[in-house]
């Protein structure tokens, strides 16, 4: 016999304002990051048939908007424009060709979708780099390129080698251990000066300690347009499991993953925002070196995403990129493509929390206040353009269920409730929005039928929610 999950002993209570908060959410707030050298297995080669299945996903979480797409990532320093009689640097790996940006503009055209891309710094060549920039905007077009990105975390290139050669000499981006902030500010306004005229995006940082540079940074580099910065909560490379950081559905689930990665980014948004400057993350997920399986592949992620993206919002940040690498255990979908040229997708648990974002929160909607007690059911409130309020009930909690009493502002109503659930915390697949799943496979991107919704009322001016364990509901008013 199945146990019954335990069930918290009194209802919380939760109540929501109807004084619209900080800024409104910008278009484009969910994107995605890619790397240069894998953006065909998601795209395909061919600019005439860009895979229908991701362009479906991508449109559904920038509904009507021009979704902010970054290309980069490692991939951004082990990347070049390859030019005739030179030979490419130690470290690179992967040569644009012509190829590659019909596929990239098809791309880009067919979303309306605006580019961050990526400029090699690693390799100590601006020329290189300059050469690099002309191509992309020539070949892509300057009206879907949102911005250059000199270099990836070049906090961390004296840390991590560039390249070994075949004599397993090891190569460093730059000056092993005495890279610093001051010497990246002086690369980036050379590298600056030899790209086309587009405005720039950086410093492109995963370093708390480096961004806190960031005022300082930004003043020597007036072209700067979108200040971006990389997070993880939790890395998938400590094997230790009693090192901060080390990734479990536990940890993942955690405070610290979400409103506290929220907070530590706030002082950074505040910096930008006092330039009149946009602040991304232009890399995020939910463990470092590609993800944990059995964490970041699982529905926990869906509720850590869900959250997370609240929490960001709530502090000001103006969008984040998805990063995802196929064969990532983040990945929030995995393509593959029939003998016949048909695309098909398995959908992970993340994507469905995305999606539930993307309904809840839409361009130019504002948060409400809530008021609800600490714990792990979070609350929040959104009002939308469309004049409709939208609360979402997360419970955090994989063991027990939680009731909800909450109160809405305004006249009492009828309202509307969708639920995304999974058989556990731990399932990689039966993730369900509204009762709709993308099933095994997709070949479309989009549910095979309408999301439900269950009618709720408030008979004593008060709705009462009941919250599964590690699941989360959606009010509509």
């Amino acid at each position: 016999m199945r146990a019954e999950p335990a069930a918290a002993d009194a209802p919380l209570l939760a109540s929501v304002s109807d004084t619209p908060i900080g800024r409104s959410l910008p278009p484009g707030f969910i994107g995605t990051s890619l790397e240069y050298s894998a953006l065909h297995l998601y795209t395909g080669r061919d600019p005439r048939a860009i895979d229908p299945v991701l362009l479906q996903l991508l449109r559904q979480l920038a509904p009507g908007q021009a979704p902010v797409l970054r290309i980069g990532g490692d991939s951004t320093d082990d990347t070049w424009w390859p030019i005739k009689g030179v030979i490419p640097p130690g470290g690179v790996t992967y040569g644009l060709d012509n190829g590659w940006l019909r596929t990239t503009h098809a791309l880009a055209a067919d979303l309306g979708a605006r580019l961050i891309l990526g400029i090699n710094l690693s390799a100590n060549r601006p020329a290189l780099s300059g050469a690099e920039g002309r191509a992309l905007l020539e070949g892509i077009g300057a009206k879907y390129i949102a911005a250059f990105e000199i270099g990836n975390e070049p906090n961390l290139y004296g840390v991590f080698p560039w390249y070994r050669n075949r004599l397993g000499h090891v190569f460093y981006a730059r000056r092993h251990g005495r890279y610093n902030l001051s010497a990246l500010t002086k690369d980036y306004s050379r590298w600056a000066k030899t790209l086309p005229n587009a405005p720039l995006a950086g410093p492109a940082f995963s370093n708390p300690d480096w961004m806190s540079g960031l005022g300082q940074f930004l003043s020597a580099e007036p072209k700067v347009r979108i200040v971006t910065y990389h997070r993880y909560p939790l890395r998938a490379c400590i094997n230790d499991p009693t090192t901060r950081g080390f990734a479990t559905i536990d940890s993942l689930l955690n405070d610290r993953s979400s409103a506290g990665l929220a907070q530590g980014v706030a002082p950074f948004v505040s910096v930008a925002h006092a330039r009149g400057l946009q602040f991304r993350l232009g890399e995020l997920n939910s463990a470092s070196c590609k993800g944990r399986p059995g964490v970041s592949d699982t529905f926990a992620s869906a509720l850590w995403v869900l959250d997370t993206l609240f929490n960001l919002a709530s502090v000001g940040v103006d969008g984040v990129n998805i990063h995802t690498l196929p064969g990532s255990a983040y990945e929030p979908a995995t393509f593959s493509q029939s003998p016949n040229g048909t695309w098909q997708a398995f959908v992970h648990p993340e994507y469905y929390g995305l999606l539930m974002f993307a309904h809840a929160f839409p361009a130019g909607a504002h948060l409400l206040p809530v008021t609800a007690p600490l714990g792990p059911v979070k609350v929040w409130a959104t009002l939308a353009p469309d004049g409709k309020t939208r609360v979402v009930l997360i419970n955090k909690d994989t063991v027990a269920e939680h009731s909800v009493q909450l109160q809405l502002p305004g006249a009492v109503t009828g309202a509307s409730l969708e639920s995304l659930q999974a058989p556990s915390v731990s399932s990689t697949s039966g993730v369900t929005l509204g009762g709709q799943t993308f099933g095994a496979q997709t070949t479309t991107g989009a549910f095979p039928g309408p999301e439900s919704t269950t009618a709720i009322s408030p008979p004593l001016g008060f709705y009462s929610i009941d919250l599964p364990p590690a699941g989360a509901v959606m009010l509509t008013q």
